[in-house]
C-alpha cells in the first residue's frame, strides 16, 4: 500500500473568511501546532506579486517571508504554497536551497492549462516539489482529463490533483477521477484530492479514498474546524481522527483543538464559515461559491429568489466568478415586477413641500426616541420608516425594498406600505419603480435608505430629516434596536457600506436639506 499523507491548508483556503489575516504570532502558532500534530504537508499561504507584503496577512512576495513562519524544527514536515497561475513569475523564484518552502501548488483554470503545466515544469527544474492543481475537476471531458494526466506524467510532478472547487462531487464522481488518474498517471506521482464541503460529502468522499487499495500515495486535504471559503474544507480534526481509528496513525489532535480554541473561534465568530443554504445552492448549479456569497451577502433576496438568479446564468458563466456579470444578474432580476402608482398623485401631494423624518432600524432609533418623538410632533412632518414598522411611533408611511423584510411584516400595515417592485406584494399602499432607485455606488446600490431620499428628492419634499441610521458597527449585535434583524457579513463590507451611505447621502444633501436628528456612529455627511 501506498502511503496516505494529510496536508493543512488553513493558512491558505482559510484566508478566505478572514482575509489572510491570522496575525503573524497566530500564523506562526498554527504552523507550529501542526507540525506538533503530525500533520504530513503545511500550506503556508499564497504566493504572489499582485500584493504588497504585510506580515500580518498570509499572501507572500516571497519564499524569505515564508521561512520565517517555518517552525526551526520541522520533524520532517513538509511546508508549501500555493500559487495562481499568473500570479506570480517563474524568473522571480529562486533555486530551491532548502531554507523556505519544499514545494509549491499551482492551481489553474481549464483555458490556462498547457501555460500553468510549463510554468509548473519551470517549477520542478529549479528544484521544488510542484502539485497540479487542475480546478474544478469536474469541468474536464473524458479526453481532457486524459490529454492533462498525459501532459504532467512527461514532467513527473511530485502529486496531481483531483480539485473539487465548488464542493459538488459525489463518491461516484470522485472514485470516476480517481481510477482514470490511477490508470494513466505515471508511477511514482500522489494523487491528490482537495475538497469543498457544500454539499457536505467532504469527510465520506475522503473516507472513500483512504479506503481504496493501491500502491500509490494519495494526499488529502484539510483544514483546522474546516475553516475555508464558502462551505469550507473537510476538517483536519475529524479527518487525522478518522485516520487514527481505521488506519493505526499518529496524528495527535490536541494541537489543533488548541489552533480551534485559541484562534480560530474567534475568527469564525466574526465571519461564520460552513454548510449554508446559498452555498448549497452554488454547488447544485455547479457555480463558483463566490456567486453565492455576493448575492447572500446582499441580505435582500430569499433562498427561492437566489435560486431563479442562478437559473438566468450562462453555463460558460458559472466557473469563473464575474463580479459585473452577477451584479447586472441580480439588477435585472429585482427590477421585474409591477409597478402599481395608483396613489402617486396623492403622495407627491403629501410630500411636496414638506419635511419627511425617515426613521431606520439602528439602535439610535430606540437610544434617541425622546428627539424621534418630538420631531415627529412638529407641523408638516411626515414620518416615515424604512425596512420595518416602527413600533414606537405609528409612522404614515413604511418605505420597503427588501423582500425578507417586508415578509416579516403584519399583512394589517400593508395599506401605508411603499414599495419598490421587486417585492411582490397586493394590498400596499404604492409599488413605484425599483431600478429608477438606484444609485452609482456599489456597496449601497439599492441600500433602503438610500432609495427613500432618492424617492422623497423626485416627490419633491423640502427636507429631509434622518432618524436611527447609525451606519453599520463591525459588531453585528450593536446596529440594531431589533436583535432579530442582524445579519452577518465581513469587515471590509461592513466598512465599504458606511463609506457608500456617507458618499451618497453627501451627495444628495447638496439636492436638499438633510439633517440627522439621532447621532449617526458610523456614517458622515460632508456637505
Amino acid at each position: 500500500m501506498g502511503f496516505l499523507k494529510v496536508l493543512d491548508c488553513t493558512l491558505r483556503d482559510g484566508g478566505y473568511c478572514n482575509e489572510w489575516r491570522f496575525g503573524n504570532r497566530n500564523t506562526k502558532t498554527i504552523a507550529a501546532s501542526l507540525v506538533e500534530a503530525n500533520v504530513d504537508i503545511v500550506e503556508l499561504g499564497f504566493l504572489t506579486n499582485r500584493v504588497s507584503y504585510d506580515p500580518e496577512v498570509t499572501k507572500y512576495t516571497d519564499l524569505a517571508q515564508m521561512a520565517a513562519m517555518i517552525p526551526a524544527d520541522r520533524a520532517g514536515k513538509l511546508f508549501v504554497c500555493m500559487v495562481n497561475y499568473g500570479e506570480f513569475e517563474l524568473e522571480q523564484l529562486p533555486e530551491y536551497d532548502g531554507s523556505s518552502v519544499d514545494g509549491i501548488r499551482v492551481a489553474f483554470h481549464k483555458k490556462d492549462r498547457y501555460e500553468a503545466l510549463r510554468f509548473c515544469e519551470g517549477i520542478k527544474n529549479k528544484g521544488y516539489k510542484v502539485f497540479i492543481q487542475a480546478m474544478v475537476s469536474l469541468n474536464y471531458t473524458d479526453e481532457e482529463f486524459l490529454e492533462l494526466i498525459r501532459l504532467s506524467s512527461a514532467f513527473m510532478p511530485y502529486a496531481f490533483y483531483i480539485v473539487d472547487s465548488f464542493g459538488v462531487m459525489k463518491r461516484r464522481d470522485l472514485l470516476r477521477l480517481f481510477y482514470t488518474v490511477e490508470h494513466n498517471l505515471a508511477q511514482g506521482i500522489a494523487i491528490g484530492y482537495h475538497a469543498h464541503n457544500n454539499m457536505q460529502l467532504a469527510y465520506s468522499n475522503a473516507q472513500a479514498l483512504v479506503d481504496i487499495r493501491t500502491n500509490r500515495d494519495r494526499i488529502i486535504d484539510s483544514s483546522v474546524f474546516g475553516m475555508g471559503r464558502g462551505a469550507g474544507n473537510l476538517n483536519t480534526e475529524l479527518f487525522v481522527a478518522y485516520l487514527n481509528d481505521n488506519l493505526d496513525t499518529d496524528y495527535r489532535i490536541k494541537p489543533l483543538l488548541g489552533i480551534i480554541d485559541r484562534i480560530l473561534n474567534r475568527f469564525y465568530q466574526m465571519a461564520p464559515w460552513g454548510y449554508s443554504l446559498p452555498n448549497y445552492l452554488s454547488a447544485k448549479h455547479n457555480a463558483h461559491p463566490n456567486y453565492a456569497s455576493w448575492l447572500d451577502g446582499k441580505k435582500t433576496l430569499t433562498v427561492e429568489d437566489m435560486d431563479s438568479i442562478f437559473q438566468m446564468m450562462e453555463p460558460d458563466k458559472l466557473a469563473n466568478y464575474d463580479k459585473a456579470y452577477i451584479e447586472e444578474l441580480y439588477l435585472r432580476y429585482q427590477a421585474t415586477g409591477q409597478v402599481q402608482e395608483l396613489h402617486l398623485q396623492e403622495l407627491t401631494k403629501r410630500i411636496s413641500g414638506s419635511r419627511v423624518l425617515i426613521i431606520a432600524p439602528g439602535r439610535s432609533s430606540v437610544e434617541e426616541f425622546e428627539k424621534i418623538r418630538s420631531m415627529a410632533g412638529e407641523a408638516d412632518v411626515v414620518t416615515i420608516s424604512i425596512n420595518f414598522d416602527y413600533q414606537l411611533l405609528d409612522t404614515d408611511f413604511i418605505f420597503l425594498s427588501n423582500l425578507r423584510r417586508f415578509r416579516e411584516l403584519s399583512p394589517e400595515k400593508y395599506g401605508k406600505c411603499i414599495v419598490t417592485s421587486n417585492i411582490p406584494a397586493m394590498g400596499v399602499y404604492l409599488q413605484t419603480s425599483y431600478r429608477e432607485l438606484l444609485n452609482n455606488t456599489e456597496a449601497v446600490r439599492d441600500n433602503a435608505g438610500m432609495m427613500l431620499v432618492r424617492l422623497l428628492i423626485q416627490l419633491g419634499a423640502r427636507e429631509i430629516l434622518v432618524a436611527g441610521m447609525d451606519g453599520y458597527d463591525t459588531d453585528p449585535s450593536r446596529n440594531y434596536a431589533d436583535q432579530s434583524m442582524a445579519f452577518y457579513t465581513r469587515k471590509a463590507q461592513m466598512e465599504a457600506m458606511n463609506a457608500g451611505m456617507s458618499a451618497v447621502l453627501s451627495e444628495y444633501s447638496r439636492q436638499i436639506a438633510l439633517d440627522f436628528v439621532t447621532e449617526p456612529k458610523f456614517v458622515r455627511v460632508d456637505g
